[in-house]
């Protein structure tokens, strides 16, 4: 299916990243959730061995390739030892965030694996670009996380003007018409994180799970205060982060 299953902080394992990739979607996982940094190795073996025993049980089946995401900026220290480790794997794509990737890129190229970069602008667009990218990650609106706040009318369609390779759209969606109205504006893929938490798979505690099952767009808090960079928060979390444990009421909604 035209979908990559976002890589989430800590909900992101390898649990979830085969289910994803067995059911015919692009799983991912931030290299920075396997800790301490030994596991990574682990993790990546188990990926790789686990899809690679799926795909030989069931030929006939479409087993989606997987990506690990790396944060390229000086603060990540681990970036180089990470990548590395992805390049003993030949992880098939690598998601990259912030900082324009060119290092990571010809490491991953030379194996033949694809890089994929998160934007939220077309500045940023064209800056990934130029560093030879095979994918650029359009984060619009209402995306989870560090995001933009371009509609996806706007960014797509500028992205589209000046780069002929794969676009993902990242943005407020969950659902298979969603995935369809992303095709319809131009991208290739979309990129759907927040939908994936509340699976059995999802390492998440059942609270977070039931608070996101719960919340509706007016609950999305869009600020810099936590890191620095401005992303899209849950009200819910917010609170229950700052405050004693609350409960989260269910809301009734109309069928």
């Amino acid at each position: 299916m035209p979908v990559i299953g976002a890589p989430m902080f800590i909900v992101s394992t390898p649990k979830l990243v085969i289910a994803q990739c067995k059911a015919g979607i692009v799983g991912s996982f931030p290299a920075l959730n396997a800790r301490p940094a030994s596991q990574l190795d682990e993790w990546l073996a188990q990926i790789t061995e686990e899809l690679g025993k799926a795909a030989r049980a069931n030929p006939q089946a479409k087993i989606a390739p997987y990506a690990v995401n790396q944060i390229v900026h000086s603060s990540n220290n681990r970036l180089e030892a990470d990548v590395a480790l992805c390049v003993k794997h030949q992880v098939p794509i690598i998601i990259t965030s912030l900082r324009p990737p060119a290092e990571v890129v010809s490491a991953v190229h030379a194996y033949g694996g694809l890089v994929f970069h998160d934007v939220i602008n077309l500045r940023h667009a064209e800056k990934a670009a130029a560093q030879g990218v095979d994918g650029i990650i359009a984060v619009c609106a209402g995306a989870g996380g560090h995001a933009g706040l371009l509609s996806p009318f706007a960014l797509v369609k500028q992205i589209r003007e000046v780069y002929p390779g794969t676009i993902i759209l990242s943005g407020a969606m969950s659902s298979g018409a969603d995935v369809l109205a992303a095709r319809a504006l131009g991208a290739d893929l979309a990129y759907l994180g927040t939908r994936f938490i509340a699976t059995d798979e999802g390492n998440a505690p059942p609270e977070y799970k039931q608070m996101l099952i719960d919340s509706a767009a007016e609950d999305i808090v869009y600020t810099s205060l936590f890191s620095g960079v401005n992303g899209n928060y849950l009200r819910g979390s917010v609170a229950h982060a700052g405050s004693t444990p609350i409960t989260f009421p269910r809301r009734t909604r109309q069928k």
